[in-house]
């Protein structure tokens, strides 16, 4: 990929990194790896590094960095398009909508076809009013609104509209069926997988998610977290152990 070719000058001037990011690490951990190592490429003090929309820390995939003055760019990347590939299970629902929190509730999906399913899923597609999750980094009143929801506080969140351009499944071996969806800038594929698991009767939760395209931009042309630090001369990413993180 080219983020291993440049030369401190150009990351300092300022360039987008295409990183496939690992699990359980927040987008904000990315980050500040990047950045802390960048310094000291660069033998500088500070540089500017940021995001193109963040990934829950459970979903791996691509994630848009960027250095110096194309910061300026990002926010043309976060209001772009973009296309997960993810697996749900049915039959069981999840406070987070994931698998951060334990399974609540099962109920009976054996009963549900494949063809009920394909076209339960592909109902979804078009202009909606999306609910986004409970346990989520949306502010509400100031404070996020997982901080709340971790509280024990009763949260409505407001629903946002989003755009589903095209979903469908890719294959169906229950509980668990996978799915690809492209959808516009906003869209929550957790909410998504608890309205599916809704409509569908039997409850559903998001069980895996990777991001694969932003824009223009597609993850087989993104490199690891490793392969960034070697090509600027660090060493393996095991210094920076992924904590256990706050859901964003």
């Amino acid at each position: 990929a080219d983020c291993i070719m440049f030369t401190p000058e150009e990351y300092l001037e300022g360039r987008l990194l295409l990183i496939d990011k690992p699990r359980l690490w927040t987008s904000h951990d990315v980050v500040n790896k990047v950045r802390y190592h960048l310094t000291r490429y660069c033998k500088v003090k500070k540089i500017k590094v940021g995001h193109a929309g963040t990934l829950d820390p459970l979903a791996t995939g691509l994630l848009i960095l960027a250095t110096g003055k194309m910061t300026k760019q990002l926010q043309s990347l976060i209001d772009a398009g973009k296309t997960y590939t993810g697996t749900i299970k049915l039959g069981a629902t999840t406070p987070s909508y994931d698998g951060e929190t334990a399974e609540q509730q099962p109920l009976p999906f054996e009963h549900i076809d494949e063809t009920t399913i394909r076209n339960c899923i592909a109902g979804f597609a078009g202009e909606q009013q999306q609910i986004p999750p409970v346990h989520s980094a949306i502010k509400k009143d100031g404070a996020p609104l997982y901080i709340k929801a971790r509280e024990g506080t009763e949260i409505v969140p407001d629903a946002r509209h989003i755009t589903i351009y095209d979903i469908h499944a890719t294959s169906i071996e229950l509980p668990f069926v996978s799915l690809e969806v492209a959808c516009s800038k906003g869209t929550y594929i957790r909410s998504l997988a608890h309205d599916i698991g809704q409509r569908l009767g039997c409850g559903a939760y998001l069980y895996a998610l990777q991001r694969t395209v932003i824009g223009q931009y597609k993850l087989e042309d993104a490199v690891s977290v490793d392969a960034f630090l070697e090509s600027i001369g660090r060493g393996p990413s095991g210094d920076f152990p992924p904590k256990p993180a706050d859901h964003q």
